[in-house]
């Protein structure tokens, strides 16, 4: 019965999880933090794509390495930076 398509947050969200996306696990990418999730990680985006860095704070330039990519979003360390706002 079930497409295999709609599982995830029932929100219309990206529930394709074969599409590629435009990060890759242990690549390192100068970005800036343009907000704080609900949890406190910093929040960048990647061609829109949301990635979850730990330790940063928004307005900060931080270079950062992806640990874990998911359906739709990654993490990341930071590697260098964290100054900033």
């Amino acid at each position: 019965m079930s497409s295999g398509t709609e599982q995830g947050t029932g929100q219309g969200r990206f529930l394709d999880s074969s599409k590629e996306k435009p990060v890759k696990v242990g690549e390192e990418l100068d970005v800036t933090i343009s907000e704080v999730s609900r949890r406190g990680d910093g929040v960048a985006r990647v061609q829109g794509f949301v990635i979850f860095i730990p330790n940063t704070k928004q307005g900060t330039q931080a270079k950062i390495r992806i640990k874990e990519i998911r359906p739709s979003f990654a993490t990341a360390e930071l590697v260098d930076g964290g100054s900033g706002a």
